[in-house]
């Protein structure tokens, strides 16, 4: 028999619908009966007992919110009669013991990478094409049609086909509302000449002149972490010449973080160039010879302390903190007993959880920076008035996520239970084996841009709504919280967890498969749907607010 109800922690006060509930029934946890004093939504709370106006409302064992006005047992969780709170954080003295999980089924594991000179693997190799400028986008969407389609990394031909269809339709004087549109074509292609090339992308932005000086030198920053990322073969960087962020800064800055960078770079500047097609034709040519020049890396084994791997939800829903979340997190302690890195970001998502994190952060030094970097980060919102308690989104809230800390605490879940051994600011490579938080927004693709900026070779993505989004360089995984979603959207979904909703997995079976799909993601024998879409989103994070 199915579960209707849970009770997440043994502290809460609110008790969580695993199914639709309806007004007047009675459900029963724990030898205790609930009537429901209205319709409760499955991923929606109800109160476990009566509560006064201003009583605290505890939910993954953490203050979630202060009730509005009375309420009685069995009433639904609602932006009316709860609003976010948080406790307040300090750096205080801890000793966090962690109880790691048993990972000798992991033991001596390997993963198929492509191993770089500096001894850091690659879960894939991609050649990189970085504009310094947004002058230069319109010729990187030129050179994209052009190598994309040529070289067999298009996925668009599909709706070429449908476009020719109704192009014949119409001119044939066919009716087009009714007319069937499939097509034969495939969004995996099988002809691409380079086999140990996975992709050519494009980061394509807004930035690097205009605005401030220092938005251009964060995008520098930024534009450098992904040149020296793992999962890139080889770069062409397009400039036009006269923009804030100067080819040199972006040199300096590449030379900063690796002094021994060593990939095929290829730069061209537009202004110093004798036409567009010129420019346009050199890039062509120098990035083809640069392919030959990557393809000649293969996969060999790496063991599994060499993978990095970022964590994050969009779209969550009720059912993030529950599933999805806790399975992904088991998965992040398996990892960090094997000796590799975890990266936890969206600092806006971890607000009502901070004193937990700093009291598992080992070193002081790394708690006080994460202590100033959420109150600064809050301060800015809260200035222009606004603020982290404003994080849910409108779908958020419609699936059960009624308060930032509610959310925030089922998103932190991602990060499992082992302590923090580092904290990076915004493009700071993670360089220690464990856990670390990395300051991003909570915006998905400002905050997955930020992940592969730190160093993150996969991403695991949780999402309770759906959510279309990858990384240009960083293979994203999709995790569904639920299995509606995971049949409703298979085209996007990578992993079902909602076999731990309906109580047919537990937490640690779920999250073990994850660890063996990362394993085979990492390895090429699996490709990611977002991977298979170019889903290939890239927001750099001008450090104004953004939750």
């Amino acid at each position: 028999m199915k579960r209707k109800i849970l009770k997440v922690h043994p502290k809460d006060n609110v008790i969580v619908a695993l199914q639709n509930l309806n007004k007047g029934e009675t459900v029963s946890l724990d030898g205790v009966d609930y009537v429901l004093q209205e319709d409760i939504p499955a991923k929606h709370k109800f109160y476990q007992n009566d509560m006064k106006k201003g009583e605290s409302v505890i939910m993954y064992g953490v203050l979630v919110g202060k009730v509005q006005y009375d309420v009685a047992k069995g009433v639904r969780m609602s932006t009316e009669n709860l609003k976010h709170a948080a406790e307040p954080f300090a750096y205080r003295a801890s000793h966090y013991e962690w109880h790691s999980p048993d990972v000798s089924k992991f033991k001596g594991r390997t993963f198929n990478g492509y191993i770089r000179n500096d001894g850091r693997v690659g879960t894939a190799n991609y050649w990189l094409f970085i504009p310094t400028v947004f002058c230069e986008n319109r010729n990187l969407d030129v050179i994209r049609e052009a190598l994309h389609n040529e070289l067999g990394y298009a996925v668009t031909e599909k709706y070429k086909q449908k476009t020719k269809l109704l192009k014949e339709l119409y001119t044939s004087g066919k009716n087009i509302d009714t007319a069937s549109l499939d097509v034969t074509a495939s969004i995996v292609h099988t002809n691409r000449i380079f086999k140990n090339v996975d992709g050519i992308k494009f980061l394509n932005h807004q930035g690097g002149c205009g605005g401030i000086r220092q938005d251009a030198a964060v995008l520098s920053k930024l534009l450098a972490a992904y040149a020296d990322h793992p999962n890139v073969g080889g770069v062409t960087v397009l400039s036009l010449g006269c923009q804030n962020l100067q080819v040199q800064n972006l040199l300096d800055d590449l030379k900063e973080r690796n002094p021994k960078f060593n990939k095929p770079l290829h730069i061209f500047e537009q202004q110093q160039s004798q036409s567009e097609e010129q420019l346009i034709t050199e890039a062509i040519r120098q990035t083809f010879l640069g392919l030959i020049e990557i393809n000649n890396e293969e996969r060999k084994p790496a063991s599994l302390d060499k993978l990095t791997i970022g964590v994050k939800c969009g779209g969550s829903d009720g059912f993030s903190g529950i599933s999805a979340n806790p399975a992904v997190g088991y998965c992040s302690d398996l990892l960090v007993a094997l000796g590799g890195k975890i990266l936890l970001a969206e600092f806006p998502e971890l607000c009502g959880v901070e004193q937990e994190l700093i009291d598992r952060t080992k070193e002081e030094q790394s708690a006080n920076k994460f202590i100033h970097l959420m109150k600064t980060y809050n301060e800015s919102a809260l200035k222009v008035g606004s603020g982290f308690h404003m994080n849910p989104s409108p779908g958020n809230i419609k699936d059960g996520l009624i308060t930032d800390a509610i959310k925030s605490a089922g998103a932190a879940k991602k990060g499992g239970t082992s302590p923090v051994v580092d904290v990076l600011d915004y493009t700071e490579p993670a360089t220690k084996p464990g856990l670390s938080l990395v300051c991003t927004p909570g915006n998905d693709v400002e905050a997955t841009t930020g992940k592969a900026a730190s160093g993150a070779t996969l991403i695991l993505f949780t999402t309770g709504l759906g959510t279309p989004t990858g990384n240009p360089v960083c293979p994203t995984i999709k995790v569904a919280t639920n299995s509606s979603l995971a049949k409703r959207m298979s085209d996007i979904i990578d992993i079902d967890t909602g076999a731990v909703i309906e109580g047919e997995k537990t937490i640690e079976q779920m999250g073990e498969e994850i660890l063996e799909y990362c394993i085979k993601a990492a390895s090429g024998e699996i490709i990611p749907k977002a991977v298979q879409l170019n889903q290939d989103d890239f927001i750099p994070w001008k450090r104004g607010v953004s939750l």
